[in-house]
């Protein structure tokens, strides 16, 4: 099984495929010839990292198309009155005396440090489909754990800024 993607993953990514192909492709291979004219190419510095550029362009492409034929269509599912995807969350840390506000997204949009968790993570996974108020304890990889408290929530909130995770 592939990635968990919503439909606004699937249609970002087929984006970027297509700018990659039709804008970015061409471009590059126009650079490559360019720097290749120049002469030598042993010395030539400007022809391998045209070269290089290039073929990262193909194997990002190569690796969309793989994301996209490997990956599982989900939904938001979830009642109104319980947490889902897309949704913003704040959860109160009763150990630390923290409270936190994440959005809940799909792992290929996850990032901690912009206030992005995946539904997939430890957190994201205690606190789905929970409703506001809810006790939660995140069970982390390691076997340990600790409570959290979800303090309130947004429904569906998928503004459509989040970017799609480069490997």
């Amino acid at each position: 099984m592939g990635e968990r993607l919503t439909k606004q993953d699937i249609e970002k990514i087929r984006s970027e495929i297509d700018h990659r192909r039709l804008v970015l492709r061409p471009e590059l291979i126009k650079a490559v010839q360019e720097a290749r004219a120049q002469g030598d190419l042993s010395e030539n510095f400007e022809y391998y990292a045209a070269k290089r550029e290039k073929n990262q362009n193909e194997s990002r492409i190569r690796y969309l198309e793989r994301m996209l034929k490997t990956s599982q269509l989900v939904e938001d599912r979830s009642a109104d009155e319980e947490i889902g995807l897309n949704n913003l969350v704040t959860i109160e840390f009763p150990e630390d005396h923290v409270t936190e506000t994440y959005k809940l997204v799909t792992s290929i949009r996850g990032n901690s440090m912009q206030g992005r968790i995946s539904i997939e993570s430890p957190l994201g996974k205690a606190i789905l489909g929970r409703h506001a108020g809810d006790g939660a304890r995140v069970v982390l990889d390691n076997g340990s754990s600790y409570p959290v408290k979800i303090v309130s929530f947004e429904k569906n909130r998928d503004d459509g800024d989040d970017q799609i995770r480069s490997y």
